[in-house]
C-alpha cells in the first residue's frame, strides 16, 4: 500500500481514489449488515453494542489523560514528587496571581458584555426591514477563526512609533485603523496592547466582537418563540418599550439566557487564540488557559502546567453544573 500513498502519475492517484470508494462501500456494508444482525439480539445486548465504544473513547480520551493531568500536577519539572507546591505556587506567586485576575475579568467581562450587545441587537431588529441583513453583519465574525479575528484586530490596534522632529502633517501614516483615527482627530497615537491592565480589555474586545453574533442568534431565536398571546396581553395592559422588555421579554427568555452566558463562560475560560497571537502573554496579558501551555511546552514545567489545567478544569466544573440544572428546570417548567 505504500507506493498508493506516495502515488505521483494520473494513473496511480485514479487507482488510489478506487480503492478508497471501494473501502467505503465495504465499511458501509458491513455497517449495514451488523445492522440487520443485531434486530435478532436482546435489547439489552444491542445496548451494550451501542454504548461500549462510546463508554472506551470516553475512557482513552477524557478519563485517562485527566487522571494523568492530575497525577503530573504533584510532580515538579524534574519527575520529583512535590505534593500541593505547583498549586500553592499557581496561587502565590505574583505573576499567577496577575493570570488569575486577568482570568477571572474575562470570565466577568466577556459573557456579561456578549449577552447584552447580542441582547440588546436582536430586540432592535426584531421583525425590521433590514432584519436578515443585520443579523448576518454581527453574525459574521463568527464564521472568523479565533486567529484570524486575532490578527485582524492586531492590525486595528497596530502602532507605529511618532518621528522626531518631524511635523504632524509629514508623520507618516498610521498602519492600526484606531491610531489612525486618532490622528486624524488630533490626537496621539497609542500602544493600546502594552499598557496593562487596559490592553487585557483591549484584547477581551475580540472575543466580545465574536460572541456578540452567537448570543444575538439564540436570543433572537428565544424572543421569537415567546407566545403572541403573552406579548398582546402585556400590550392590552398598557406595557410598551422598556417596560415590555424588562416584564415579558427577558422573563420569558431567561433560559435561553442561562444558555448563552454560561456557554461563552466556558468558552471564554478556554481561551488562548487569541491572547497567543496579539499578545504572546507578554505585558500582564496572560490566562490560565494559555499559561499552562507556556509552562508546559515552553518552560517544561509540566508539573506546574498541570496544576494550571487541573485549576481551569476545576473552575469549569461550576458553570457546567449550573448549566444542566437551568436545563432541567426548564423542561421542568414545560
Amino acid at each position: 500500500m505504500d507506493w498508493l500513498l506516495h502515488a505521483d502519475t494520473t494513473g496511480e492517484k485514479l487507482v488510489l481514489m478506487v480503492v478508497a470508494v471501494l473501502m467505503f462501500v465495504a465499511v458501509m456494508g458491513l455497517i449495514l449488515f451488523a445492522t440487520d444482525r443485531i434486530r435478532s439480539l436482546p435489547p439489552w445486548v444491542v445496548g451494550v453494542i451501542f454504548v461500549t465504544p462510546v463508554v472506551l473513547a470516553l475512557g482513552f480520551g477524557l478519563v485517562y489523560p485527566a487522571i494523568e493531568t492530575i497525577k503530573e500536577s504533584f510532580y515538579d519539572r524534574s519527575g520529583a514528587f512535590v505534593g500541593l507546591d505547583n498549586y500553592v505556587a499557581a496561587f502565590t506567586r505574583d505573576e499567577f496571581q496577575v493570570v488569575l485576575r486577568n482570568t477571572a475579568v474575562w470570565v466577568v467581562v466577556v459573557p456579561l458584555a456578549s449577552t447584552a450587545i447580542g441582547l440588546l441587537y436582536a430586540v432592535l431588529v426584531d421583525r425590521a426591514r433590514f432584519e436578515k441583513f443585520a443579523k448576518t453583519l454581527i453574525f459574521l465574525p463568527m464564521a472568523i477563526s479565533l486567529v484570524g479575528a486575532s490578527i485582524i484586530w492586531k492590525f486595528v490596534y497596530a502602532y507605529r512609533p511618532v518621528l522626531e522632529g518631524v511635523p504632524a502633517e509629514n508623520q507618516p501614516n498610521q498602519i492600526g485603523l484606531l491610531n489612525q483615527m486618532l490622528v486624524w482627530f488630533g490626537l496621539e497615537p497609542q500602544q493600546w496592547l502594552i499598557n496593562s491592565p487596559a490592553n487585557t480589555y483591549f484584547l477581551i474586545v475580540v472575543m466580545v466582537w465574536i460572541q456578540a453574533g452567537f448570543a444575538m442568534t439564540i436570543l433572537a431565536a428565544a424572543i421569537r418563540a415567546i407566545p403572541t398571546d403573552i406579548v398582546e396581553a402585556a400590550r392590552l395592559d398598557g406595557l410598551g418599550g422598556t417596560r415590555m422588555f424588562r416584564y415579558i421579554t427577558v422573563p420569558s427568555i431567561r433560559p435561553a439566557l442561562v444558555v448563552v452566558i454560561t456557554t461563552i463562560a466556558m468558552a471564554t475560560l478556554k481561551v488562548f487564540d487569541i491572547v497567543r497571537t496579539m499578545t504572546g502573554g507578554n505585558f500582564n496579558t496572560s490566562v490560565v488557559s494559555y499559561e499552562f501551555y507556556r509552562q508546559s511546552f515552553v518552560q517544561r514545567n509540566t508539573g506546574l502546567g498541570a496544576a494550571l489545567a487541573v485549576i481551569l478544569f476545576v473552575l469549569v466544573i461550576p458553570i457546567v453544573v449550573y448549566n444542566v440544572r437551568q436545563m432541567r428546570r426548564a423542561e421542568e417548567i414545560r
